[in-house]
């Protein structure tokens, strides 16, 4: 009996063995990434996280564009690359700042090209200008943009002389590409896996119990002589009394 528990102990650990590992398999397959671990607030959106600077007491305080430059520390000044990233910045600037602020971002006038860059030199492709840009009365070298939370539009403002109270820092996510979804191939194999051992198990247990049943039929049907055969000197004995006793 007591064999037979370790074994169905056995089976039920084997099956759910093979179960965690397959839900380990799937998670490490369909995880998601992970923002920056600095001890800052970090949002995440898309493959993006970001960091909204909250201001001292509640209080919006202002920034320069190398002062806002700094508080990213090590990551990139918010750039806006899509419509969908632009209504996030939007729609989550609430959730920091009360009322209406001006965000900083990561562009600037590179007088080499003529052309507007993002700080980390890449060009740019989405634009929500609110006035034309290249304002007449700034000096190319000194045109940065901020974004109103307001309307979610870009202005040309003051690289130097400006203040803005708006920081957003941007990082990307520890797993910069999406992980690829699990594959109908790599789905098929871990079930079958699992049935399979499941199928190894069932068949160790009812061979088991096939064992234990024989063992206890062999017991039950175990021969048990109802008498003591005596021997031939004792038998003589016995019919030689019986005929001295007889009248």
């Amino acid at each position: 009996m007591e064999s037979r528990k370790e074994s169905d102990r056995h089976s039920h650990s084997l099956f759910l063995t093979c179960v965690v590992i397959a839900l380990c398999v799937h998670q490490q397959t369909a995880s998601a990434g992970e923002c920056p671990a600095d001890g800052r607030t970090w949002v995440p959106f898309l493959d993006k996280c970001y960091h909204f600077v909250h201001g001292e007491e509640d209080k919006i305080k202002s920034y320069t564009f190398e002062a806002a430059l700094s508080h990213c520390n090590g990551f990139g000044l918010l750039t806006i690359q899509t419509a969908e990233e632009n209504d996030f910045v939007v729609s989550y600037s609430p959730e920091v700042w009360k009322g209406n602020v001006n965000i900083w971002l990561g562009m600037k006038y590179d007088t080499d090209d003529d052309t507007m860059k993002w700080s980390n030199n890449k060009s740019v492709r989405f634009t929500n200008w609110e006035y034309s840009p290249y304002p007449p009365d700034l000096p190319r070298g000194d045109i940065c943009v901020a974004l109103h939370s307001s309307s979610g539009r870009w202005e040309n403002v003051s690289c130097q002389d400006d203040v803005e109270n708006g920081v957003v820092c941007k990082a990307p996510q520890k797993a910069e590409q999406p992980r690829p979804k699990p594959s109908a191939l790599v789905s098929a194999l871990v079930i079958l896996s699992v049935v399979a051992v499941v199928g190894v198990s069932a068949v160790i247990w009812f061979l088991h119990q096939k064992h234990s049943f024989g063992s206890t039929m062999v017991t039950a049907f175990e021969y048990h002589p109802p008498f003591r055969v005596l021997d031939s000197d004792q038998s003589c004995l016995v019919e030689a009394e019986e005929t001295d006793s007889v009248p």
